[in-house]
């Protein structure tokens, strides 16, 4: 068994007018229990009160010295993010806390305060769907992506609407922990374990669009049957659509072809049967769809930079 994961830090730095969802996000999926290593520390400006959004206020114990200390800092939306930055107390702080080695996630329109460090400047990122514009407006540097549910940049990571903040910790906890912690930690949210599909989806359109929900059981029918032979033709049947139809709608909704969605799903399962299962490369290989032990190396090393023993090594917490 390798040894237990170090307990890293999390600040969520609540700025003025925060919206209670955003900041509810991390500090829920990264809040302190046994299977959690991150302890979660609120920070403000300055310790004490903070007025935030929609007739809410916090109180937090913690100031700017927080992010000194955090190896993650979360950046929760706030109101009228358009209008002016953060005092430069805090884009500063932010900037020391990524130069020291922090990563730094906006979620929703805290992607405004990240932006005003400059540090997304020449990056993708994204926001909430209403106000992508005013981002590239406000910091034409930024590369703003409004057709995606979040961004990694690595060191920097933004988010969509508040909703997708649990997308992004989710994101994070995969790459800290792998699949076996997130799906975990979905669970017990009870949400989606990873949702491939881009914001796009939620702008207001004048048109209804009937097949989300159908589209939506094809996805849930595919994850139950990865290791069966799935074709575009096989899913189009299961949504009783024909092949161009599904195709082109399911990039639409997903962000990928279904070909690429459905192999990513199966490195996904390999990856947790990889950390929850003592079962062989070639075995792994052939449950989830994939053939061939060198099929699933393959692919590992193309979609995820590392193969099946190297992960298993990094990330096996055994039953």
């Amino acid at each position: 068994m390798p040894p237990a994961p170090r307990l890293r830090s999390v600040a969520v730095l609540v700025l003025e007018g925060a919206k209670p969802l955003d900041v509810g996000i991390p500090a829920q999926v990264f809040t302190t229990r046994a299977s959690m290593p991150y302890e979660v520390r609120p920070c403000g400006a300055a310790p004490g009160l903070v007025t935030g959004g929609d007739g809410l206020s916090y109180h937090v114990a913690h100031g700017l010295d927080a992010l000194v200390w955090a190896d993650i800092v979360f950046i929760p939306g706030y109101r009228f993010p358009d209008r002016d930055d953060p005092p430069r107390a805090v884009t500063d702080a932010l900037t020391a806390a990524h130069t020291r080695g922090a990563r730094l996630a906006a979620i929703s329109t805290g992607a405004f305060a990240l932006a005003a460090t400059g540090l997304l400047d020449g990056r993708r990122a994204t926001t909430h769907w209403h106000y992508t514009r005013a981002l590239a407006a406000r910091h034409p540097l930024v590369r703003v992506d409004e057709n995606v549910l979040f961004v990694d940049e690595g060191s920097v990571l933004t988010s969509a609407g508040a909703a997708s903040g649990i997308d992004l910790c989710l994101h994070i906890l995969r790459g800290d922990l792998g699949v076996a912690a997130s799906n975990h930690a979905a669970r017990r949210l009870v949400a989606a374990p990873y949702r491939s599909g881009g914001q796009a989806q939620y702008v207001p359109r004048s048109v209804p669009e009937p097949l989300g929900e159908r589209f939506a059981t094809t996805r849930e029918w595919a994850l139950r049957h990865l290791g069966e032979p799935l074709t575009l033709e096989t899913l189009a049947r299961q949504a009783a659509v024909s092949p161009r139809t599904f195709s082109r709608r399911f990039v639409e909704e997903t962000g990928y072809t279904p070909m690429q969605w459905v192999m990513r799903a199966r490195v996904d399962r390999a990856r947790e049967l990889l950390e929850r299962s003592e079962r062989g490369v070639e075995q792994i290989a052939a449950d989830v769809g994939l053939g061939t032990g060198s099929n699933l190396r393959l692919h590992f090393q193309r979609i995820l930079g590392t193969t099946p023993t190297e992960y298993r090594r990094t990330f096996a917490r055994g039953e």
